[in-house]
């Protein structure tokens, strides 16, 4: 038995149809092509799918896409600001903290939350939000330096 829903995905309405036990995640990568959020642990808990659902984080893997109804969601691919990379992103380039990528678009959603809340967070808070997210490439030093670049801009 398939569900119609309604997303609104990077500020853009979609309709889908799916059934009960499709998540989110299946729904960005294979039904509207956004290939950027990744999937990993399936379970919630390496932060690779993050997304974020109405200005919060959410891990897409986890979440059906029935919950997710009606919703507001941002992918990485909404991140860009008329075309151009936000200043987190150029930060994450110029530090070096994408290394392979693979984990890059979580910590970019999890962070872009974290300075929409706490737009001076300390290296503890950056440390403490980005907890649920795991790069096996870089041991985080540069993640963290490019978050606290950000926090450092003068607005």
């Amino acid at each position: 038995m398939s569900i119609e829903i309604t997303l609104e995905v990077n500020g853009r309405t979609h309709r889908a149809r799916v059934e009960p036990t499709t998540t989110l995640i299946e729904v960005l990568r294979e039904t509207l092509g956004l290939t950027g959020t990744n999937k990993d642990c399936g379970m919630g808990i390496c932060g690779v799918c993050t997304v974020l659902v109405n200005g919060r984080t959410a891990s897409s893997c986890i979440l059906l896409a029935v919950q997710a109804d009606g919703e507001r969601i941002t992918t990485v691919e909404g991140l860009e600001q008329d075309g151009h990379l936000t200043p987190l992103q150029e930060s994450f380039l110029r530090f070096g903290a994408v290394q392979c990528g693979y984990c890059t678009p979580g910590f970019l959603m999890t962070a872009t939350a974290l300075l929409a809340e706490k737009p001076r967070a300390t290296r503890p808070e950056i440390v403490d939000a980005l907890r649920g997210n795991i790069c096996r490439c870089t041991g985080y030093k540069k993640i963290v330096e490019a978050v606290e670049s950000v926090v450092a801009r003068p607005s």
